[in-house]
């Protein structure tokens, strides 16, 4: 982007066509993130306790909980009213349709129901997998800036963007919500170097992550509310509320055992474990899957896109869908995405 002037944006958010279906910049950000997070396991393997069966199982349910987290909070919390009628469509990824605040609120839930097959402990994890969950947090981002989704109010600012399907230049919000996560991780490393309770670096990653993105979603355009406020800011508030309560508590328990003073236990390792192999598989397939998924709400893929990409005409993979003048592709960008 030029620093001396408004840049606008013509970037292709898809990569490219493999049969018929269409691979994104942004479903990238997510296979990228989701291999980042894996490599981090297996190098924390040992402090962790992990066997390399457990590390998969891991990764695996890590994943596909953010995947169903993320997908969870978009139909429930921003387009219920669409999917009420269109049920069908509810997994289908490669319509478009994730929300940010569930990818985090579903890799909980998996890191949780990891720890309570595995008996190990939950903090501990979770502590662990700030970093990594930071860096997906800040890639994602950018997978949403190449898209040209998540569009800023508009502005006047040197470092303003036009967007293709929106009036105006505007603040980049998804790039100052990008280094916002990436700069998370140097506080993070800090932390850890501490030695603090379990349950500290966890609850610094949802504080900052939130509380920091309550500036950043000023500058936003929210398409729905709750209790009077945007939706995106109602759940910043609750999570930022959510971390601060966590530092709180693991601060003011008993001093006792923290994540550096648990020592690391190599469990015996089986070199070709049983259901490793599916397990591999399973995790490669995500990770294609990923590469499915672009940014946008399910109901504005063929309005937002056909206009201005050739192999996204109505196909097969889109449904038709009734687009009004009120949503039309020039007005309907600044209210489409609530990631």
């Amino acid at each position: 982007m030029s620093i001396i002037g408004p840049y606008v944006h013509h970037m292709d958010p898809i990569i490219g066509t493999i049969l018929g279906v269409h691979l994104w910049w942004y479903g990238l950000s997510y296979t990228l993130g989701f291999l980042n997070a894996h490599l981090f396991i297996r190098r924390k393997q040992s402090q962790l306790s992990l066997t390399i069966r457990s590390a998969y199982t891991l990764s695996l349910l890590l994943a596909s909980s953010v995947l169903i987290g993320g997908r969870f909070v978009q139909v429930a919390f921003y387009e219920w009213p669409y999917y009420r009628e269109h049920l069908s469509l509810i997994p289908a990824y490669w319509l478009g349709g994730m929300a940010t605040h569930g990818l985090l609120f579903g890799g909980l839930i998996g890191v949780w129901i990891f720890a309570r097959l595995h008996a190990q402990p939950f903090l501990k994890i979770t502590d662990t997998l700030a970093i990594p969950a930071a860096v997906i947090m800040g890639v994602g981002r950018l997978g949403n800036f190449i898209d040209g989704q998540i569009v800023g109010s508009l502005t006047t600012v040197p470092w303003a963007v036009k967007f293709p399907d929106a009036d105006g230049f505007r603040h980049p919000v998804v790039l100052y919500d990008a280094v916002k996560n990436l700069l998370i991780v140097p506080v993070l490393m800090y932390a850890g170097k501490r030695h603090p309770p379990q349950g500290v670096r966890t609850g610094i990653f949802l504080f900052l992550y939130a509380f920091l993105r309550i500036f950043v979603d000023i500058f936003r355009e929210y398409p729905t509310t709750m209790l009077g406020l945007a939706t995106g800011q109602v759940l910043n508030i609750l999570m930022s509320l959510l971390g601060l309560g966590l530092i709180l508590v693991a601060l003011g328990k008993r001093p006792g055992i923290s994540n550096a003073a648990m020592p690391a236990v190599n469990p015996p390792e089986n070199p070709a474990p049983a259901g490793l192999r599916w397990q591999r598989l399973a995790f490669a397939a995500l990770l294609l899957f990923s590469l499915v998924m672009p940014s946008d709400w399910t109901k504005d893929i063929p309005a937002r896109y056909g206009p201005r990409h050739a192999c996204l005409s109505y196909s097969g993979m889109y449904p038709r869908v009734e687009v009004s003048p009120k949503s039309a592709p020039s007005t309907i960008a600044p209210q489409s995405e609530p990631n």
